[in-house]
């Protein structure tokens, strides 16, 4: 007698019990759990891969564990929204993409139990804004939720205070310029005797007292957080703004002043091995080393031996110590053009985990074993006393490869560089046999004169010693995270999920657009983007495209149960090699020592996935906080750079197209600004979202994503970081439906006419009314 086919509902709550509970979910598990027969077996695979294809799950239920599309996390970074008519809280995930995934859902916030809240010393409770950690449980059946929520940590309490610069009025009074994009030209007014001592051009904190319909509302000044007359100081906005820690508690540095150097004892010596630290030259810390050699085993011929050693951060940081829970806090180091906001004291960063040259530093280090094709043969962790027997930059490094050694490269470059480009050549051709996805957009650099303020802005040079590198680096990660599943160790995967369906048919109309068609059948893989990219390489739609697949993709995580990295098309990858700076990889560091059982300082076995669960949710949202800190304070040093120019022109393209305008990104700089619809010219401007455009109804003239374009800076506010362009040059003329002719445009670069410029426009819906 046949087992019953189980429904898509059923087969859905199992997946989610399982990945809830810490356990992968396959084909085979699934098959397992509802006794399914041979027959059953054929049915369940033809039923996942249309589950996958309607964006039901992703994976495919064999190579890739199945997950649930859509569903969120067993814990998540979540902020409380409102409260409902029982007076209950209602959160909602604080990452969510409503064009995407439609409405966000409705988390109910379990109340915490009386007895709990009445004991002394009990954690505030969460009000409306707090953001919060939350221990999530599917609800079935319950009107307007989804989930409920249990707290778990109160990550930040609502603001109520106001974050801006402070102008001085001469009675005495000040004004706040806030420094918000979204705040500007909304000022308000601090009178006399609430200005809290704050001067011309300090960063305030201020609480709103009184809100006006007629006029500006009046502000009280709370804090004054320092100045930003210099440039040099414009980083402070980002890390007051997004309340990053800065300042390590008295304890902290009290704790790594004390910390004793490491010795041999417990470690392997490797002082002899010449390995070397390869680093971009104004780095200050060194936290990873390499050497290579050809391996001498007859049964690997042409293979090589790799050997990436990481600097040691769990000797000196003890799990539950005060250097642990800040770490923990601050998740990872943030990185500003002026300044470093590290996550460990120097003292610890910059000496005692510092790889420095010549100098004998503690380490964790894998050697790893690759066949002549690339393809790795074994690989092997160990706890080591090493010494760095040259501290190169990049470019010195590929110097000396070209045949340009220095004093420094000269001696070293046939015993120690030339062997590590030999390994890299073998190991490039199992990472293009892998086929990652690749992108081809290039990263600028802020060059600062020595007052803080911008000098020029560089696009650096793509070296093959910093691929050399990178793929060293993924190696080692690779290998960490397939030792600790092995050895059935919990640990924090750095995931990154396959493109959404919406998101691929978003791609796919952009590709229909300029005449290609994206294959509809098939796993999805990097390799079909990289095929894509391939055939618009050297085209006008070059730019476009490698935009498009960007935004196509999912942003990467660090979690507790594997999903697998889609971008690099790795089944299992953890962060290994920078635990100075990001403390994933000080817990896979301790997770190492515990499971290969290198010490006492490892990962305490009294952890659980649900404790893991929570640092992966932390530490997530720390990099996001992170990346809009250093984005924003890149646009405010970028926007003083060009406040001088107001009037000057500029060449860009458009990066990005909504109801309310465009943005440009300029070619030069980088710089993004905003071009206001109702700017654009004497027509309806309707947005077209499966174009990316905004198109006239009359004229048929658009703007397109991806389009170059000639500017005119108009306003900068260096404060906010925002700029404001005219547009010079003319759209391209398309045919839609709704315009009834076409019209002669100016060349590219020459200005409309006057007449045409002073119409008014209005950006209107899109034909569809669809969101995305």
């Amino acid at each position: 007698m046949s087992v019953p086919e189980p429904s898509r509902a059923a087969i859905l709550d199992f997946i989610e019990e399982e990945r809830a509970a810490g356990r992968e979910v396959g084909r085979r598990e699934i098959a397992r759990a509802f006794g399914l027969d041979q027959g059953g077996k054929i049915w369940l695979k033809r039923l996942l891969r249309e589950m996958e294809q309607e964006g039901e799950i992703g994976g495919d239920g064999k190579e890739r564990p199945v997950h649930p599309r859509g569903a969120l996390p067993p814990v998540l970074l979540s902020e409380i929204k409102r409260r409902d008519r029982e007076g209950d809280l209602v959160a909602q995930p604080l990452e969510w993409d409503a064009e995407e995934a439609g409405p966000p859902p409705q988390i109910l916030v379990e109340r915490a139990r009386e007895g709990r809240r009445k004991q002394k010393g009990a954690a505030p409770a969460p009000g409306v804004g707090d953001q919060v950690i939350l221990k999530l449980t599917r609800l079935r059946g319950v009107e307007g939720f989804a989930y409920s929520g249990r707290v778990l940590k109160i990550m930040g309490k609502a603001r109520a205070a106001v974050l801006g610069i402070f102008r001085a009025l001469p009675d005495g009074s000040g004004r706040l310029v806030p420094i918000d994009k979204k705040a500007q030209g909304r000022e308000a007014l601090i009178p006399k005797g609430r200005t809290g001592e704050a001067q011309d051009g300090d960063l305030v904190s201020v609480s709103l007292r009184r809100e006006s319909r007629f006029g500006p509302p009046e502000a009280q000044v709370r804090e004054r957080l320092g100045s930003i007359k210099s440039e040099r100081a414009v980083s402070l906005i980002a890390i007051h703004a997004h309340g990053i820690p800065h300042e390590f508690p008295p304890a902290a540095l009290q704790e790594a002043a004390d910390a004793p150097i490491a010795s041999l004892k417990g470690r392997e010596d490797w002082r002899a091995l010449p390995l070397v630290t390869i680093d971009p030259a104004d780095a200050k810390d060194h936290d990873d080393a390499v050497h290579a050699a050809p391996d001498e085993d007859p049964g690997n011929a042409g293979g090589f031996v790799v050997t990436v050693a990481i600097a040691d951060v769990a000797s000196y940081v003890r799990p539950g110590s005060t250097l642990d829970r800040e770490a923990l806090e601050r998740g990872n180091s943030v990185y500003f053009p002026d300044r470093v906001v590290p996550m460990l004291p120097e003292r610890i960063s910059n000496d005692l985990c510092s790889l420095r040259e010549n100098e004998d530093r503690p380490a964790i280090a894998v050697r790893i074993v690759l066949k002549v094709d690339g393809s790795k043969k074994s690989h092997s962790f160990h706890r080591v006393l090493m010494r760095s027997a040259a501290k190169l930059s990049y470019q010195q490094a590929q110097a000396a490869i070209d045949g340009k050694p220095d004093e420094k490269t000269a001696p070293i470059r046939e015993s120690v560089l030339m062997p590590l480009w030999a390994a890299y050549g073998i190991a490039a051709r199992a990472r293009d046999q892998r086929q990652p996805l690749e992108l081809d957009l290039p990263e600028r650099k802020l060059i600062l004169k020595p007052d803080g303020s911008v000098d020029r802005v560089i696009v650096p040079e793509r070296l093959a010693a910093h691929r050399l590198i990178e793929e060293f680096m993924i190696l080692a990660n690779v290998a960490a995270a397939e030792t600790l599943e092995k050895a059935g160790s919990l640990l924090v995967y750095r995931c990154h999920d396959e493109p959404s369906l919406e998101k691929m048919r978003a791609l796919g109309e952009v590709l229909a657009s300029i005449g290609i068609k994206l294959p509809k059948d098939g796993a999805l893989r990097p390799v079909l983007f990289n095929r894509i990219l391939a055939m618009i390489k050297g085209s006008e739609n070059e730019t476009l495209i490698n935009e498009v697949v960007l935004r196509t993709q999912a942003q990467a995580e660090y979690v507790a149960e594997n999903y697998g990295h889609f971008g690099l098309n790795l089944r299992r990858y953890a962060h290994f090699t920078s635990p100075i700076r990001r403390y994933a990889d000080l817990i896979v560091h301790r997770a190492l020592i515990t499971a290969l059982k290198l010490g006492d300082d490892g990962l305490p076995r009294s952890t659980t996935l649900a404790e893991l669960r929570e640092v992966a949710t932390r530490i997530s949202a720390a990099e996001r906080r992170a990346m809009a800190a250093e984005r924003e304070t890149t646009d405010r040093l970028i926007a003083h750079f060009l406040a001088g120019q107001i009037g000057a022109s500029f060449d860009g393209r458009i990066g990005g197209v909504n109801r309310a305008g465009l943005f440009v990104k300029l070619d030069d700089t980088g710089a993004d600004g905003f071009i206001p619809a109702s700017t654009l010219g004497g027509d309806y401007y309707r947005y077209d979202e499966a174009a990316h455009a905004l198109i006239g109804e009359r004229t048929g003239e658009s703007w397109r994503l991806g389009d170059k374009v000639h500017v005119k800076l108009v306003e900068a506010a260096p404060v906010a970081g925002a700029l404001r362009f005219e547009l010079l040059s003319a759209g391209r003329l398309v045919t839609t439906g709704h315009a009834g002719k076409r019209r002669g445009g100016a060349p590219y670069g020459m200005s409309r006419p006057a007449a045409f410029k002073k119409g008014k426009a209005r950006a209107g819906k899109s034909g569809s009314g669809k969101r995305r």
